[in-house]
């Protein structure tokens, strides 16, 4: 589980289609020490598997199901990866719920300078509308609210902390990102199809 607070950038060092739907890729960064085999670290809001370390570098693989769900497909040598390490038990949750399990892309249709900050709007696929007005949403693994919510499109306001700290900073126009919406309101959003597809189903403001 990881909260949406970036921790670290790292480099996408190679790229290696072992075939089709089997990406294996290599990044370094300053992480490098704390990481080990087998750990899972949050990489634009992608959960992976830490799958080999190197000297200087760390590999992971990616398969058919992350290749067709995120923008790892877009990724390119020298990109800039956001990078967060699985929150301890003991740990405070300084953003949000986020599991790393991306359920869409979306691209970047604005940006706008608001003095100190920018603006950024994406288009989505709303179906299923996950999205509320000052709600919780991973964009490429960042805990952000989103504002100005369509069913087409939705806006967050990046601080300059954030701006510096994370690739937002390396968005431009078309660019897709990796969405993950809030847990909570998946779970509540499958529970009451569920519930309204039984016949028998009768909330209580009826009664």
């Amino acid at each position: 589980m990881f909260s949406g607070i970036i921790e670290n950038i790292g480099k996408v060092v190679n790229i290696q289609k072992l075939n089709i739907d089997h990406y294996e890729i290599t990044l370094s960064t300053t992480l490098l020490p704390q990481l080990n085999v087998g750990d899972s670290l949050s990489h634009d809001g992608i959960c992976c598997t830490i799958t080999k370390i190197l000297s200087n570098a760390y590999q992971i693989i990616a398969v058919a199901e992350t290749l067709q769900k995120t923008n790892i497909r877009y990724w390119r040598i020298h990109d800039r990866i956001n990078l967060e390490q699985p929150v301890p038990s003991q740990g405070r949750l300084h953003g949000h719920l986020v599991q790393g399990h991306i359920d869409q892309i979306a691209q970047c249709i604005a940006i706008q300078a608001k003095g100190s900050s920018w603006q950024y709007t994406f288009s989505y696929n709303s179906d299923p509308y996950f999205l509320v007005e000052k709600g919780s949403v991973a964009v490429n693994g960042v805990s952000l609210t989103c504002f100005h919510v369509s069913d087409q499109s939705f806006d967050v306001a990046i601080i300059p902390h954030t701006y510096h700290y994370t690739n937002f900073q390396n968005l431009q126009m078309q660019t897709y990102v990796n969405l993950e919406f809030d847990i909570i309101g998946k779970y509540i959003h499958q529970h009451l199809q569920k519930y309204l597809q039984t016949p028998s189903f009768k909330p209580s403001f009826y009664v």
